[in-house]
């Protein structure tokens, strides 16, 4: 099974299009899995690839869309229960 990561984005990232944002970049690098907004404001995603590739969105995700201010990133390191065919943003 691949290895993934479960990320819990902090700060103001919804409304100011981060998971639009992660979607295109998690699209771009091949990077397969899902993210969604959360009911406190928060955002979650699982990222799936491969170590150098999720190392990398780990800080992708620090830096955020152009108009967010990401407090803090949770990661977990993980292995995969299910392996994604695709990239998508799910409603919360």
């Amino acid at each position: 099974m691949p290895t993934e990561i479960y990320c819990v984005v902090q700060g103001k990232v919804q409304g100011v299009g981060y998971r639009d944002f992660i979607d295109a970049y998690a699209k771009e690098y091949g990077l397969v899995g899902w993210i969604r907004n959360m009911s406190n404001g928060e955002v979650e995603m699982v990222l799936q690839g491969t170590p150098e590739m999720l190392r990398a969105s780990i800080e992708v995700a620090h830096e955020g869309s152009v108009l967010a201010r990401v407090d803090a990133v949770v990661v977990e390191w993980r292995t995969a229960k299910k392996v994604f065919d695709t990239f998508n943003i799910q409603s919360s």
